[in-house]
C-alpha cells in the first residue's frame, strides 16, 4: 500500500515538474540574477558611505594620500554601479520579453484552439445546412405570428376586404332563393257587401224595438 501511495505521489510530481517551461526557468534565473546585483549594489554604496567618511577622518588627521586612495576606490565602486545599472536594465528587458512572448504564446493557443472548434462547426453545418434551418426557423415564427393573430382577434386591412368580399358574394347567392319562394298571401280585406249586410240587420233590430214599445 506504502508503494502505491509513492508511486501516486510521484507522478504528481512529475506532472508538477512538466508543466515548468525552458521559458520559465529562463525567467527565473534572470529574475535571480537581478536580485544578486541589486544586493550587491546595496553592499557597494554602504561600502563607498563608509570609505567617503574615513577619507573625511583622514583629511582631518593630515593624511592626504590615504584619502586620496579611499576616494579612488569609491570612484571605482561608483563605476561598477553604474555597469550594474546598465546590466539590471538589460535583465528587465529580457524578462519583460520572455514574459510578453509567453503570453503571446497562450493566446495564439487559444487563437488555434478556436479556430479548430470553428473548423469543426463548419464541418457539422454546411451552407445549404444552414440555410435550410434559417428557412424552417423563418416558417415557424410566420406560422406562430398567424396563430397568434387569430387568438388575439386581429385582422389586417385586406382580411377585412375579403371577409366583405365573401358577405357580398353570400347574399348574391341567396336572392334568387329568396325570389322563388314568393310574398306570401294576406287575407282579403272585406268588401261594400257585408258592409250593406250589417246595416241592413242592424236597422232591423231598431225597428222590432220600436214596434215592441
Amino acid at each position: 500500500m506504502g508503494n502505491l501511495f509513492g508511486k501516486k505521489s510521484d507522478n504528481k510530481h512529475e506532472k508538477k515538474e512538466t508543466r515548468v517551461t525552458d521559458q520559465d526557468k529562463a525567467v527565473l534565473e534572470l529574475k535571480q540574477q537581478r536580485d544578486k546585483l541589486k544586493q550587491l549594489q546595496k553592499k557597494i554604496t554602504l561600502q563607498m558611505e563608509k570609505e567617503r567618511e574615513k577619507a573625511r577622518e583622514f583629511l582631518k588627521e593630515g593624511k592626504k594620500e590615504k584619502a586620496k586612495r579611499l576616494l579612488r576606490h569609491k570612484k571605482f565602486g561608483e563605476t561598477q554601479i553604474e555597469k550594474m545599472d546598465g546590466q539590471l536594465e538589460n535583465i528587465d528587458r529580457m524578462v519583460h520579453d520572455l514574459e510578453f512572448a509567453q503570453i503571446e504564446a497562450q493566446v495564439l493557443k487559444g487563437l488555434q484552439a478556436g479556430n479548430e472548434s470553428l473548423k469543426q462547426l463548419h464541418q457539422m453545418f454546411s451552407i445549404e445546412t444552414v440555410e435550410r434551418i434559417m428557412d424552417e426557423t423563418r416558417e415557424a415564427q410566420e406560422y406562430q405570428q398567424e396563430i397568434d393573430d387569430l387568438l388575439s382577434g386581429g385582422l389586417t386591412q385586406e382580411d377585412e376586404e375579403d371577409v366583405l368580399s365573401e358577405l357580398d358574394d353570400i347574399i348574391k347567392s341567396s336572392l334568387p332563393a329568396v325570389e322563388d319562394e314568393g310574398v306570401p298571401e294576406l287575407p282579403d280585406v272585406p268588401g261594400q257587401e257585408p258592409s250593406e249586410k250589417t246595416r241592413a240587420k242592424k236597422e232591423k233590430r231598431t225597428q222590432e224595438a220600436m214596434l215592441a214599445s
